[in-house]
């Protein structure tokens, strides 16, 4: 309280004595919070607004500027869109553990194929031999 007393001057304007607040700044600044109900509030009055200059008078006789209205109105329609948009329930997925999931399926898919070929090599030597044994011209040298 004795701040505020310091901080006022007595000045004398004709016969009446005025307490006028010292033009002096503040040395640190004090960052200002806003209710959502105070934003709210405020950009539904400036949407109100019809006359030229009514937006401006709002925001000096609320102390803002014009970008605290446009900061509240992205603010308000991601709210308003969040709210109004289904939520999927349960936990959410983890991109790196599907990412994960599906390396380990391609993994298991190559070594699958891998072994089908494998196999079918096998079975293309066992063919060789066979035609070998019996005599047989390989299916290759007829090809050509």
């Amino acid at each position: 309280m004795d701040l505020e007393i310091e901080a006022l001057s007595d000045v004398k304007v004709g016969k009446v004595s005025v307490m006028r607040p010292e033009p002096e700044v503040v040395a640190v600044a004090k960052r200002r919070r806003f209710s959502m109900s105070f934003k709210r509030r405020v950009v539904h009055a400036a949407d109100g607004c019809k006359e030229p200059g009514e937006v401006g008078a709002l925001l000096r006789r609320e102390g803002l500027y014009s970008s605290h209205l446009c900061q509240w109105r992205k603010e308000l329609a991601v709210l308003e869109e969040t709210a109004v948009s289904a939520k999927k329930r349960g936990p959410k997925p983890d991109v790196t553990k599907a990412e994960a999931r599906r390396i380990l399926a391609l993994q298991q898919e190559i070594a699958r194929l891998r072994q089908k070929v494998g196999h079918a090599e096998q079975i293309i030597e066992a063919q060789k031999k066979l035609c070998e044994l019996l005599g047989l011209a390989p299916a290759e040298e007829e090809q050509r």
